[in-house]
């Protein structure tokens, strides 16, 4: 397909893939994340050398979110699954000064730390996330617009502490793509 073309290349360009990575890719449950974990799956599949492949999932324990479901979704799939649960909205409460208000900001950044902390714990070499174009190019103009910075995120780097690569494999696919491919899976 022209969107596994589309990652091949990007993978290919920004040297995203190793002999002998273990990749932890992060599932939210929504479009982008179950795309790049069946592009993984079939990068994986297709590499000339052994990738292999989890999946861990954040829970920032509201009742708006149930990841459940993925738990025997991901098991169908024959990939090892990680359920990393803290209540990221009421620590949130807590830690953020109500007079400049970030509670996206903080998500993030806690939901990356659990992500990197599973890639320790486990030995996963990679993490793998989901954005795609349209958010690089979302990021982009936050970034110029909010702080005068043209900058936006990268496709491929290491972590401060050099023991985690984080790779975005979607970056030139557009968000269409994603939701395309979703609804045919």
């Amino acid at each position: 397909s022209k969107m596994l073309h589309s990652v091949r290349q990007a993978m290919s360009e920004f040297g995203m893939l190793r002999e002998g990575d273990r990749v932890l890719v992060g599932l939210s449950g929504g479009k982008d994340s179950l795309t790049l974990l069946h592009v993984m799956l079939e990068m994986a599949r297709r590499a000339p050398f052994k990738v292999e492949i989890a999946a861990a999932t954040v829970d920032p324990m509201t009742p708006e979110y149930d990841p459940s479901p993925l738990k025997d979704y991901v098991a169908s799939l024959g990939v090892t699954y990680h359920l990393l649960s803290k209540p990221l909205i009421e620590m949130a409460k807590e830690k953020i000064n109500p007079k400049k208000p970030s509670i996206c900001s903080f998500c993030s950044r806690m939901k990356r730390g659990m992500l990197y902390s599973c890639c320790r714990d486990f030995g996963y070499t990679v993490l793998a996330l989901g954005q795609h174009l349209d958010d690089a190019c979302e990021s982009f103009l936050m970034s110029m617009f909010h702080n005068a910075i043209l900058k936006t995120m990268k496709a491929h780097y290491e972590i401060q502490q050099k023991d985690v690569r984080v790779i975005r494999p979607l970056i030139t696919v557009r968000e269409a793509t994603t939701a395309a491919f979703a609804a045919d899976a």
